[in-house]
């Protein structure tokens, strides 16, 4: 009886146990969740940097147009003759091809 209770003492203690499970959350949540997030944005940040004129785009709220004025921030949308739309580049979120394409 001594003898069982002397060799679970000296077994590895619970409190590195723990953190050696907590180490392996954290790095299940970083390799599944913040990984493709932040590439996620990162493709993001290059599709609104590489915005040009000529290009139809869908906004975050649905409305399909052409870019016809690229300024910093500001894009400025032809949603049908003669009627123009100024937006951020944030609210653009994809390319109409892009979008059409993956529908299919």
């Amino acid at each position: 009886m001594e003898l069982l209770f002397i060799s679970l003492q000296s077994s590895s203690s619970p409190g590195m146990i723990n953190m050696i499970f907590l180490a392996l959350m954290f790095g299940v949540l970083y390799f599944f969740f913040f990984r493709p997030q932040m590439r996620k944005q990162k493709d993001q940040t290059k599709f609104m940097t590489e915005l040009e004129k000529g290009s139809e785009v869908v906004t975050s709220s649905g409305i399909i147009g052409k870019i016809t004025k690229v300024e910093d921030n500001i894009v400025q949308l032809q949603v049908d003759t003669k009627t123009f739309i100024r937006v951020t580049k944030g609210a653009i979120s994809k390319e109409m091809t892009e979008s059409l394409g993956k529908e299919s």
